[in-house]
């Protein structure tokens, strides 16, 4: 899991993915016969074959915030999000900012409760409410930190009893698995094509694009998918359980997966033995939205790996349930040629 806590304690806050594309191309070196970056920053790694064309996506980024304002007097910073939140999980969390001449850590305040009045308890809690502290005095801020500067939250990637828990699971679990495939990955007759892709939490870009420049067949996205098997849900509002496998995606906000992929994963499951689950996600979308568009357009489909406490630092996710979605892809990408897209 070495690699997995890598991918999930770097940085990387959409449209700044670098730091995540290099830790890609140092496992992949040796391992793939093509790794280009395209304008956007999408890392493109090919397994060349005859057919099949096959893209497999994971999105790099997290979601994290950019700098929107410096107070001059007191240093104290204002953040713009870039990807969705829920503020109630971001009080009192640690901070890194990402400055020209280094990183800078900082925590994230907000009015004290013990002042607050009456009213002001009442309301919802906005990330406008917040602000990021770097201990400072405001010469030295201003110094130091410019409007734009990336901002991701502080958390350490930790083993909790059978899970992995940490921030960035979403997606950098997904890239994880995408990497292990690939490195595992021998027999196939697929054109294979891995794309790390950017700025996936704010609008699908990295797909859109990549997928149009390889115009793919068939589209499999990575992603995490919520696991609400917490108490006080329903067991119709669970979505998925950990533990129980990888999850193979029939429908989210952003694509319904093609049918023919979705019973020929089905039944590579059961013929493997392959612990998985059947998902139909509410809300929410993943790359195979953006890979389904491109060009004439293409078959997708997603394999998510099951999540607690999603859009969080303490994602968490079961380690049984990545072991099949990196056995689930291998499988996969090995006989995709088999598959049967007719509708």
């Amino acid at each position: 899991m070495e690699l997995l806590r890598r991918l999930s304690e770097a940085a990387g806050v959409p449209g700044r993915e670098e730091e995540i594309r290099e830790i890609i191309k140092q496992a992949l070196t040796g391992q793939v016969d093509e790794l280009t970056v395209d304008r956007l920053g999408n890392l493109i790694a090919r397994k060349s074959g005859q057919g099949p064309k096959v893209a497999v996506a994971a999105h790099m980024d997290e979601i994290g915030f950019l700098v929107s304002h410096v107070d001059e007097e007191k240093g104290f910073l204002r953040i713009e999000p870039v990807g969705g939140f829920d503020p109630r999980t971001l009080i009192a969390k640690r901070v890194v900012v990402h400055t020209r001449t280094g990183p800078l850590m900082g925590l994230i305040g907000t009015k004290p409760v013990h002042i607050l009045t009456e009213e002001e308890k009442k309301k919802e809690l906005k990330i406008s409410d917040l602000f990021v502290d770097l201990g400072l005095p405001g010469d030295r801020v201003k110094e130091l930190v410019r409007v734009g500067d990336p901002v991701t939250l502080r958390q350490d990637f930790v083993e909790v009893g059978e899970l992995v828990s940490g921030k960035a699971l979403d997606d950098r679990v997904g890239v994880y698995v995408g990497i292990e495939a690939l490195r595992r990955l021998e027999a196939h007759r697929a054109d294979v094509y891995f794309v790390g892709t950017v700025q996936e939490e704010v609008g699908l870009r990295g797909a859109r694009t990549s997928a149009f420049a390889i115009a793919p067949e068939i589209g499999v996205a990575l992603d995490v998918t919520i696991a609400c098997d917490t108490p006080g849900v329903e067991a119709h509002k669970q979505v998925t359980q950990l533990g129980k496998g990888v999850a193979i995606k029939v429908k989210d906000s952003a694509s319904i997966s093609h049918p023919g992929l979705v019973r020929f994963l089905v039944g590579l499951a059961e013929e493997k033995k392959i612990p998985y689950q059947l998902e139909i996600l509410p809300r929410g979308g993943t790359d195979a939205g953006g890979m389904q568009l491109a060009r004439e357009g293409a078959a997708v489909v997603t394999l998510s790996i099951p999540t607690r406490y999603v859009h969080s630092v303490v994602e968490a996710a079961h380690k049984e349930d990545i072991r099949a979605a990196i056995d689930l892809l291998v499988a996969f990408l090995e006989r995709c040629h088999e598959v049967d897209l007719r509708l």
